[in-house]
């Protein structure tokens, strides 16, 4: 049998493939055979002979049973020269079946050999068996056997490359995912370095750096350790100088930078450039590369993804102007300081006062220039101040370590005079502090800490005050009754109730004031003093006023058909001037009521007046050509300077009670008189309001006061009280 087994074997000896090169390394080749005989032939048959610069090395079972253990132990065997009869008939197929379905190995190939062809027919085998080659024993040759193996080890060769390719194509899948999942940069480049590295089999040890604009300072993105350290710093920060001369090359050169030690890979983007540095254990082979260059190409994309995310971040949480945190970033951010067992910090609300007026007074241009320069001055003054933003159009906020924040400096610094452009301006603030002790869990709620105490200063005309619960209290008692006016206005709770006016000559009355009235429904009301303010704070005095306004002219419609002839006078506020085309709101209520302009009078105080002159003197100018008379209330009350009443189209000055009251006792009426002598001398009629005695209207009427209205002639009464009054 040897001497048959050595003539196939050694023929065609001329195909001898002598070793001319250097091998580094094996085709390992499993031989299966019961006979020991075929093992000593085929390895000598096969001795020399190599492939692409690798010999053959030899494995060897003599039974089925002794081949799968083998492969179980050295799954590196890529060729198994298989035996079909051994132990049993079918031997070598059932190694063939468990080696494909029970061991998952689909790449080994399998060179089936057989002496007894009946027992394994060829074309059946074929059909059923995932082979390589079938062979009978008596017709392969040397030379056939060779080009079989040729065969064998190329298909293997791309069969590994294949899974080989799949697998990196998984791994850059997976990755690609990995990296698309973050949204802020540190985290983000961690992910890539550990990626990069699993597709170029490295440890992960390196950084992505860079610049969003093209000429911008380099700096560290994120990374390993211990790079970490230097996030958000300037690449030339951190204490390696090779990793920074790398990285300046790539950029230099506009290419990959590639070593025995390293890699760095060049990203270039729009308006923005990137690269990525990996320590290496040794160097990637080329297929390595071509996967690292896929994978990069989604790095490229997850870049303008973070970029485009931090853009969007910026708007949603940074101020476009001052490019401070906005309200909705110190909202989050506040949060984290609620430390209840805490009072090292106090949150100080700034407002700038009047700042809508600079606007309109001087421009929007310098408006912003003003903001700035408060950012300035905040940051300036405050070197230990964190979160610094802007909470709204004219407010700041910052935390302040509560030890060190005096007030009094804290406001002597902020309103030094502002150089704005061409402008010196002199400002003026209002200011809430709130305590960390105070704060709340949720960042909403300590912001609203913070602005009931600025509110509270606003309304007291302070600049500055502490929040302290009954603070809270108060203001939840203030929004309970704007909700309580809101509903009682929409219900047509709300009353007018008319308080007349006399001439001191004749003690006729020429004229009533209508005055706003709510009732709790239990039979008293509440104070105008109280609700008034709370009407303009909550904007409703511009829809209430107008309402007064329409009552006022039905009243006087229903006067002048029971034959009185006296006109109604109606209180006008700041807000309600501020209305667009208020005088033309105020001419059409009057025509639809059908009322003479001349009856009606428009009371307005000095507030209103010296708020917007300009704007106010068009508007009742506007007003008088259409008949409509116009009173100073409250006149000298005010810090307005006198000039503004020869600007104005009035028809006459109402002295305030406040000079009125302590006549003659407490008071000689030397303010009354000198508004009485002034009326006079602008040919202004003056009306004295609060007149409780017959003493005080005797005096004023040898003053020379025209009018007068008080509780001595008649209190505020309604409707039908008026009617009744007049009618008596």
């Amino acid at each position: 049998m040897a001497s048959e087994q050595e003539e196939f074997l050694f023929a065609d000896q001329d195909s001898t493939h002598d070793s001319q090169e250097t091998v580094s390394a094996y085709w390992d080749v499993l031989v299966v055979d019961d006979d020991p005989e075929i093992h000593s032939v085929t390895k000598l048959a096969l001795s020399g002979v190599e492939f692409w610069g690798r010999a053959l090395k030899f494995h060897h079972a003599y039974s089925g049973k002794e081949a799968l253990e083998v492969l179980s132990q050295h799954p590196e065997i890529c060729i198994l020269l298989l035996d079909v009869v051994m132990e049993s008939d079918d031997a070598g197929l059932s190694v063939v079946k468990k080696v494909r379905d029970e061991f998952g190995n689909y790449a080994v190939r399998i060179i089936l050999r057989t002496g007894q062809p009946g027992y394994a027919p060829e074309e059946k085998v074929i059909r059923e068996y995932d082979i390589n080659d079938y062979k009978m024993k008596t017709e392969l040759t040397r030379g056939k056997l060779v080009t079989s193996l040729l065969t064998a080890i190329r298909s293997y060769q791309q069969i590994c490359e294949l899974e080989q390719q799949s697998v990196a194509l998984t791994n850059i899948l997976e990755a690609s995912h990995a990296i698309l999942g973050h949204t802020d940069m540190p985290s983000f480049g961690l992910s890539v370095v550990n990626q990069l590295a699993k597709i170029l089999g490295s440890e992960p040890h390196g950084l992505v750096a860079g610049a969003i604009e093209k000429d911008a300072k380099v700096l560290v993105f994120g990374g390993t350790q211990p790079y970490l350290a230097h996030i958000g710093q300037g690449l030339e920060q951190i204490d390696n100088g090779r990793v920074i001369m790398q990285v300046q090359n790539c950029f230099d050169m506009d290419a990959h930078q590639q070593t025995d030690h390293d890699v760095t890979f060049l990203l270039q983007g729009k308006n923005r450039r990137a690269a990525i540095y990996l320590e290496l254990a040794e160097p990637p082979n080329a297929a390595q590369m071509q996967f690292a260059e896929i994978f990069l190409t989604n790095v490229s994309v997850g870049l303008d993804n973070i970029k485009l995310i931090n853009e969007l971040r910026d708007v949603a949480y940074k101020d476009a102007l001052t490019r401070l945190p906005n309200r909705a970033n110190f909202v989050d951010q506040i949060a984290q300081y609620y430390k209840p067992e805490q009072d090292q910090l106090v949150f100080v609300l700034i407002d700038i006062a009047q700042f809508s007026d600079i606007n309109n007074g001087l421009g929007q241009e310098v408006g912003n220039l003003l903001l700035l320069a408060v950012k300035e001055r905040l940051q300036q003054e405050c070197p230990q101040g964190e979160l610094l933003s802007r909470i709204g159009a004219d407010v700041f906020g910052v935390l302040l370590p509560k030890q060190s924040f005096d007030e009094t400096l804290f406001l002597d610094a902020l309103t030094v005079p502002y150089q704005v452009g061409e402008h010196v301006l002199t400002m003026h603030f209002h200011i809430g502090v709130c305590c960390q002790i105070d704060f709340s869990p949720q960042g909403l709620e300590t912001l609203k800490l913070a602005y009931i105490a600025l509110n509270q200063a606003k309304q007291g005309r302070q600049t500055l005050n502490w929040y302290s619960s009954d603070l809270e209290e108060k203001m939840a008692w203030r929004l309970g009754l704007i909700r309580q006016l809101r509903q009682d206005f929409e219900q047509r709770k709300l009353e007018v109730w008319y308080q007349p006016q006399l001439c001191l000559q004749t003690m006729t009355v020429i004229g009533c004031e209508a005055l706003l009235r709510w009732p709790t429904g239990k039979g008293d009301y509440i104070s105008p003093a109280v609700f008034v303010p709370l009407a303009e704070d909550a904007g409703l005095i511009v829809e209430i006023g107008q309402w007064v306004l329409e009552q006022a002219c039905m009243m006087q419609k229903q006067l002048s058909s029971l034959g009185h002839d006296i006109s109604v006078a109606v209180n006008v506020s700041v807000p309600q001037f501020k209305v667009s085309n208020y005088a033309q709101q105020v001419k059409q209520t009057i025509l639809d009521h059908d009322v003479e302009p001349q009856k009606i009078e428009l009371e307005v105080t000095e507030s209103v007046v010296m708020d917007e002159i300009n704007t106010v003197v068009h508007t009742l100018s506007e007003l008088k050509s259409f008949g409509v008379e116009v009173a100073i209330d409250d006149f000298g009350t005010g810090f307005s300077s006198l000039s503004y009443l020869q600007k104005l189209p009035l028809a006459r000055l109402k002295i305030d009670r406040a000079f009125v009251k302590g006549i003659p006792h407490e008071d000689s009426g030397a303010i009354a008189e000198l508004v009485i002598s002034l009326g006079r001398h602008l040919g202004l009629k003056t009306i004295a309001e609060g007149v409780e005695t017959q003493e005080q209207a005797d005096i004023l009427r040898t003053l020379g006061c025209n009018e007068v209205q008080g509780f001595f002639f008649a209190r505020p009464m309604a409707e039908a009280d008026l009617l009744a009054y007049l009618k008596s």
